[in-house]
C-alpha cells in the first residue's frame, strides 16, 4: 500500500487530479484484480483520485460496441473540468490542464486504446471548436478526411506497440479505425490471438534470455564450458506434434471420407480421435518441455 500511495503522490505532483478507468473483466480470472484495485483506492482516501470500473467485454459483448458511449458520458463532465493547455500566439497561458484519466486493462494495449482514443476524439473536439476550427454544432465526424487520419494514427500507434509488446498488432482496431465493429475485426482478432499464444509459449523464451543478458541480469562465467541456452530436447519434442497433427488429420479425413459401412468410419474417427486427444494429453502434461521458456534468469533462480 506504501508503494501505491507514493506512485499517486508522485502522479499527482505531476499532473494534479487523477482518474482511474479499469477496463479489467468483473468476474473469472481478472475479477480479483478489479476488486483489488477498487480496495486499494478506496484504501488511498484521496480525493484527487477517482475509481471508475467498467467490464469493457461485458458491455461490448454481441458487438454492442455503442454502449462505449455509457463511460464517455460518465466521465464527460470530469474532462471538461479537467480542461487542456492552451497558449496564445505571444506565449501567454490561457489554460491549463487539471487532470488526467489513467485507463488499463490487462495488457494496457488493446481495450485501453479504444477508450483513450474516444477519450482524445472528444477533448480534440472542444479544443477544435475553441480555436474556431469548427463552428459550434459541427463535429469532426462530418469533416471525413480528418477523421480518417486521426482513427488511423490512432490504430497504428496501437499497432506499434502491440508489435513490440506482444508481437501482433492490436486487438479492435477496426473499431478505432472506423467507428464499427466488424466480422473480420473478429476474424483478425482471433488470428492475432493465435499467434501471440503461439509466441509467448515458443519463441519469446529466447528473446528474454536476449534481453536478461544485455541488461545483466545474468552473469556470465567462464568456468562453464557449455552454454546454459544449449539444452538437447529429447524425442518427445518432435515426435509427439507430429503424431498429434498426423492423427488429428487423419481424423478428419475420415469424417470426409466415410467407409462402406458407418460401423468402419466410425471405428476410425474413434481410433485417429482417440490417438490425437492422447498425444494432446501427453504434451499438455509434459508442457514444460515443449515451451519456450527463458534460461538464463531462471537457471541462476534455481542454482
Amino acid at each position: 500500500m506504501d508503494g501505491f500511495q507514493r506512485h499517486f503522490d508522485s502522479q499527482i505532483i505531476s499532473y494534479g487530479k487523477q482518474v482511474i478507468i479499469n477496463l479489467v473483466n468483473q468476474k473469472g480470472s481478472e475479477k480479483p484484480l478489479e476488486q483489488t484495485f477498487s480496495q486499494m483506492v478506496d484504501g488511498l482516501g484521496n480525493g484527487m483520485v477517482r475509481y471508475f470500473a467498467f467490464d469493457f467485454h461485458k458491455e461490448c459483448s454481441r458487438m454492442r460496441w455503442d454502449r462505449l458511449q455509457i463511460l464517455v458520458d460518465k466521465v464527460a463532465g470530469i474532462q471538461d473540468e479537467f480542461g487542456y493547455f492552451l497558449v496564445d500566439a505571444e506565449g501567454k497561458v490561457l489554460m491549463t490542464q487539471d487532470g488526467i484519466f489513467r485507463s488499463n486493462c490487462m495488457d494496457c494495449l488493446d481495450r485501453t486504446n479504444v477508450i483513450q482514443s474516444l477519450l482524445a476524439h472528444r477533448s480534440l473536439q472542444a479544443q477544435l471548436q475553441r480555436l474556431g476550427v469548427l463552428h459550434i454544432g459541427q463535429r469532426i465526424e462530418e469533416q471525413v478526411l480528418f477523421e480518417r487520419i486521426y482513427k488511423n494514427a490512432w490504430a497504428d500507434n496501437a499497432n506499434a506497440c502491440a508489435k513490440q509488446y506482444a508481437g501482433t498488432g492490436a486487438l479492435k482496431t477496426d473499431f478505432t479505425r472506423t467507428g464499427k465493429r466488424t466480422q473480420w475485426g473478429l476474424v483478425m482478432d482471433g488470428w492475432n490471438s493465435l499467434i501471440r499464444y503461439y509466441k509467448n509459449n515458443f519463441s519469446d523464451g529466447f528473446r528474454q534470455d536476449s534481453i536478461d543478458l544485455f541488461l545483466g541480469n545474468y552473469s556470465v562465467e567462464e568456468v562453464y564450458s557449455t552454454s546454459p541456452l544449449q539444452v538437447q530436447k529429447d524425442w518427445k519434442f518432435l515426435a509427439l506434434p507430429i503424431i498429434m497433427v498426423v492423427a488429428f488429420s487423419m481424423c478428419i479425413i475420415c469424417l470426409l471420407m466415410a467407409g462402406d459401412t458407418w460401423t468402419e468410419t466410425l471405428a476410425y474417427v474413434l481410433f485417429w480421435g482417440t490417438s490425437s486427444i492422447g498425444t494432446a494429453t501427453i504434451i499438455l502434461y509434459n508442457g514444460k518441455d515443449f515451451v519456450d521458456a527463458p534460461k538464463l534468469v531462471q537457471k541462476e533462480k534455481m542454482d
